[in-house]
């Protein structure tokens, strides 16, 4: 079964939205795909994604509410055969810690390369809508190319 791993920093934010996009395309449309999310630091390890990700996620359906934050690990390399990162950093520090193929999220769904930003240093709600409606176009492009066998 293949699978996706999808990482920004903390694990609370971006990539748990990421992750809960993908699962529910996974799920809706019946694929063998395993999906899973992680962070390049550990600091959040073992929290559940922050409160305004799970709220936007719910807004739109999505449940990620049970997730849990855990840092990659050296067994992600062999197990997962897409890597997707949030933004360049975290595509440079997934690279350094030995992964081969890293994929930029902000390189799909039209947003020619952009990072997502960080919504933990939003004030308020709105940067987490925003925050959501990138990686959502981006995940559905993504998933769209994982189905097709065009990556």
């Amino acid at each position: 079964m293949d699978s996706i791993l999808f990482v920004c920093l903390g694990n609370i934010c971006r990539s748990p939205l990421a992750h809960g996009v993908a699962e529910h395309i996974v799920n809706t449309e019946k694929l063998g795909l395993f999906i899973d999310s992680a962070g390049t630091s550990d600091w959040h390890k073992g929290e559940s994604p922050c409160q305004h990700s799970i709220e936007i996620a719910d807004q739109y359906h999505v449940d990620i509410s049970q997730q849990r934050s855990r840092p990659v690990s050296k067994e992600d390399i062999s197990l997962f055969k897409y890597v997707v990162a949030m933004d360049r950093q975290n595509k440079a520090d997934l690279e350094a810690f030995g992964f081969e193929q890293v994929y930029l999220i902000g390189d799909f769904g039209n947003y020619q390369g952009e990072d997502v930003p960080d919504p933990y240093f939003f004030d308020g709600f709105e940067g987490f809508d925003k925050v959501y409606t990138m990686i959502s176009l981006c995940v559905e492009d993504f998933m769209q190319r994982v189905k097709n066998g065009s990556l």
